[in-house]
């Protein structure tokens, strides 16, 4: 599809815990883009090996789709985590990223986060009172339709123990992006201002990492941009990326 992305299509990149299914309130508002979406190794219809979960294994998986789909570059949008990832393909694959979304997207995840532990007592099967009870670790200020939580819980059903662990310890033990490289393109950064998980300070930090970034803060709203205004995100990515230049 042709529309105000042009040619160039826009990638999305879906939280821990999650699959691409979570952009499927945030899709419909944006039907002039070529859209792709897939799942990350290890989560919704996606293969499950027991390795490759390392940040920049992400990264490489996400850059070896688009090589074999014949994408040349995309715009990103990485949602939570998926921003995380994000940020590691605009540092190791420059070449493939034309413009990055970032959408709650942590600065750094170094150190086990407060659910860690908990994380880690995981057994097969997963409970699905127990997923159930960690979608309360982030904070709702908004209504969200309850198919679209339940769906979420469907999404974390279908991860195995194994996978929950190691791709939440891929994330925390990386080395954080900005960190171990630049990244150059435009860039726009969308946070709720009442983020428990990702403070202010990290968003302004990573902000003045990625030179000429614009930093949007979302008043009434927690860590999950997406979940609770999918239609306004998708109102600023098309105003970011309408002005972006156009390709040759």
């Amino acid at each position: 599809m042709q529309g105000t992305g042009g040619s160039i299509p826009l990638l999305l990149l879906h939280a821990w815990g999650e699959s691409w299914r979570s952009f499927e309130r945030l899709i419909p508002s944006l039907p002039t883009f070529n859209i792709l979406a897939p799942d990350f190794r290890g989560h919704g219809l996606a293969d499950k090996p027991a390795s490759g979960y390392s940040l920049k294994d992400m990264a490489k998986d996400v850059a070896a789709l688009l090589d074999a789909l014949g994408v040349e570059s995309a715009h990103v949008l990485g949602s939570s985590s998926g921003g995380y990832v994000a940020q590691q393909l605009a540092v190791d694959y420059p070449q493939q990223v034309v413009s990055l979304i970032l959408v709650g997207a942590p600065l750094s995840l170094n150190g086990k986060p407060p659910f860690a532990e908990e994380v880690d007592l995981l057994r097969d099967p997963v409970s699905e009172d127990w997923v159930r009870e960690s979608l309360s670790w982030y904070r709702l200020l908004h209504s969200v339709p309850a198919s679209y939580i339940e769906d979420r819980v469907q999404d974390g059903l279908a991860m195995p123990a194994a996978i929950w662990k190691a791709a939440l310890r891929g994330f925390y033990e990386a080395v954080p992006p900005t960190e171990s490289g630049s990244i150059s393109v435009p860039t726009l950064i969308l946070w709720g201002a009442h983020d428990h998980l990702v403070p202010r300070l990290h968003q302004e930090t990573l902000a003045e990492r990625i030179s000429g970034s614009r930093f949007k803060v979302y008043e009434d709203t927690g860590h999950l941009v997406l979940w609770e205004w999918p239609e306004r995100v998708a109102e600023d990515v098309e105003s970011f990326l309408a002005r972006l230049p156009k390709p040759d």
